[in-house]
């Protein structure tokens, strides 16, 4: 962040990357929201964003990731009056240079902001088609109390008939009703966080018979108070229950942990067995946007390696 305020000039609220970091004690998402704009604003040229996704990046690759798929949001940056191809672009170059350097397979997820409309939405849809080779699926992020998902339903069914693969964010903070929705309403293929479904013993049944996946972000739910802490935590009570759960990372500069930190937290604090742990990683092969052969690549090697301890 201050490295790109430096290089475009850009003033930002905080002195030293310490005061950032101090001021990271979020009591909610808005909470959380209000600094990620503001940090957003230093992103201005197509070399910012490919700065930006290739640290990253380098970072999954220190945590042994060998493929993600990430998440954008291009309306904090048109809305700021940034075009949609410098940031795509970008992205997409430092992915693409990371696919060849680092051996990092890579998928992006362009997500709309459910606190802006309808129709801001479908805007950035129509923004997103002469770029649908870069692009595997459409989500449904920020604040989500108060924006349910059926206000995106229109939308979602146009970005499926465009060949979108869709995800929503849905039952973090809202509702296990916002999960049921998003599955019945906007046809989703996964559900991001979904650790309230908890709370409906009818959905934890569809879930467990339909295997959808929820992409729990461990660390995030905690930084965010979600729960109060990680022994409270319930992502490895859903994998005993047979929920199609998986471990990521949320906003990990923002939220304190990259993916072996997630591993790490909920190894410490909720004590799963070995293969309990394996399991979050077969489940994320199972999850992930990527063809038959790529899976079964992966669950070799992931089978390989445990191999390796026996």
């Amino acid at each position: 962040m201050f490295a790109l305020a430096k290089r475009n000039n850009i003033s930002i609220p905080f002195s030293s990357p310490e005061e950032v970091s101090q001021a990271y004690q979020f009591n909610n998402l808005q909470s959380f929201l209000d600094i990620y704009y503001q940090g957003a604003n230093v992103l201005i040229t197509e070399q910012d964003f490919f700065d930006l996704t290739w640290a990253y990046l380098l970072r999954c690759q220190q945590d042994n990731v060998i493929h993600t798929e990430i998440f954008f949001d291009p309306q904090t940056h048109t809305e700021r009056g940034i075009a949609f191809a410098t940031v795509v672009n970008g992205i997409y170059g430092a992915l693409t240079q990371a696919k060849q350097q680092l051996g990092i397979s890579s998928q992006l997820i362009m997500s709309f902001l459910r606190h802006l409309d309808e129709d801001a939405a479908f805007v950035t849809l129509a923004q997103a088609l002469p770029h649908k080779d870069k692009i595997i699926a459409i989500g449904l992020d920020s604040a989500e109390v108060g924006n349910p998902p059926e206000k995106f339903a229109r939308v979602f069914a146009q970005a499926k008939q465009q060949g979108f693969l869709t995800v929503a964010h849905a039952g973090e903070e809202g509702p296990a009703s916002y999960i049921s929705d998003a599955i019945a309403l906007l046809k989703v293929n996964r559900i991001d966080h979904g650790v309230r479904c908890i709370d409906d013993a009818l959905l934890i049944k569809q879930l467990v018979k339909s295997q959808m996946p929820l992409t729990v972000c461990p660390l995030s739910n905690i930084k965010l108070a979600v729960f109060e802490n990680m022994q409270q935590h319930n992502i490895v009570g859903l994998l005993q229950q047979k929920l199609c759960v998986t471990i990521n990372s949320d906003d990990p500069a923002y939220f304190g942990g990259y993916m072996t930190d997630n591993f790490l937290a909920v190894a410490n604090a909720l004590k799963p067995s070995k293969q309990e742990l394996a399991q979050f990683t077969f489940n994320a092969i199972a999850a992930s946007f990527i063809g038959a052969e790529e899976k079964a690549s992966l669950r070799l090697v992931t089978e390989s390696y445990l191999s390796s301890f026996n």
